[in-house]
């Protein structure tokens, strides 16, 4: 039996209501939808695989509209469920989702108020809502966690943004690096290890620290990259271990990857992964599988350009300590 239980990413949609800025699925009306009958035939494939975690991502996972009955499907499989959402729908849908079976929600939160936050996401309200959201699903029994995207744009927030979350009782926080196409820079990588050195550094007895890595970076060297470079922070040479631990399936492209934040920085018509269906059967584990996930295993360290500071520090973990604690990725 496998020491660890493997996290399934399943991108459930690609349609949303937000706009934000830094997103390839900023108001995509795309039509494809996950279906029931798919995620039925997946779950005894994922439960053999030694998954025990699934995760729907999007586009916007709570306008899927069978989002309740994927969550209670999964749960009666005996996976522990979660998604992730912007929040403008949770509020409406968190008793529901919780009656359903979802143990984890992850809301996204960019900035420490409304008032930065929509324009960020460009999407009035959206803040309170995810916030609101998030404290109903909390006293749901529903583990409450936000992500955030991280850059010169809000970095001096997140001390103010730590309060709120803190306050809130959210439970778990990931600072990630905003990724563009470009080289994002900061006037003054000084003053932004003065601003958020102490986010990390805080008592987490009283405060809600950040998982992972720092989006900046924990070393000398991975913060010269990261402020010369616009290299986020990998997993530590000389292995990645998250891809012994994820499945990530692009529901529309029908692909899986060995870790979620492949399928995002792959160069335009570059097909990477491998197939999620054999014969015309949903398959996980394949032999192409398999290579992909022992080539990036072996090379991520030094090849990967968009690693996430939950995934970076989750792999570090993993191999100080052999294990991870539950929902650490």
């Amino acid at each position: 039996m496998r020491e660890r239980q493997r996290y399934l990413f399943i991108r459930i949609l690609e349609a949303c209501n937000a706009d934000c800025f830094m997103c390839e699925f900023a108001l995509s009306r795309d039509t494809f939808r996950f279906s029931l009958e798919d995620f039925t035939d997946l779950l005894p494939k994922a439960r053999d695989a030694g998954v025990g975690y699934v995760r729907f991502t999007g586009g916007e996972p709570l306008m899927h509209p069978d989002v309740v009955e994927l969550v209670r499907a999964g749960t009666a499989a005996g996976m522990r469920m979660s998604l992730i959402t912007n929040g403008s729908m949770l509020p409406k849908m968190a008793r529901t989702l919780a009656e359903a079976g979802l143990a984890q929600v992850i809301v996204s939160l960019d900035g420490s108020s409304g008032v930065t936050h929509d324009v960020y996401r460009r999407s009035p309200g959206m803040f309170d809502s995810g916030l609101r959201g998030l404290r109903e699903a909390a006293a749901l029994g529903v583990l409450p966690r936000v992500n955030t995207v991280v850059g010169p744009h809000n970095y001096d927030q997140m001390p103010e943004l730590q309060r709120v979350l803190t306050e809130a009782g959210v439970k778990q926080w990931e600072l990630s690096a905003l990724k563009l196409d470009r080289s994002i820079r900061y006037p003054d990588p000084d003053e932004v290890r003065a601003v958020c050195d102490p986010v990390y550094d805080a008592d987490p007895e009283t405060w809600l620290v950040p998982l992972g890595k720092r989006f900046y970076g924990d070393t000398p060297e991975e913060q010269e990259r990261y402020f010369t470079e616009s290299q986020t922070p990998r997993a530590s040479r000389p292995l990645c271990h998250v891809v012994d631990d994820v499945i990530y399936v692009d529901g529309r492209n029908e692909r899986m990857y060995a870790c979620s934040c492949l399928p995002h920085r792959e160069a335009d018509g570059d097909v990477g992964g491998a197939p999620l269906r054999e014969n015309g059967a949903i398959s996980l584990d394949t032999p192409v599988f398999r290579a992909h996930a022992d080539f990036f295993r072996d090379r991520g360290p030094d090849l990967c350009a968009g690693c996430s500071t939950t995934a970076a520090g989750y792999s570090d973990d993993v191999a100080r300590l052999g294990t991870a604690t539950p929902w650490q990725y």
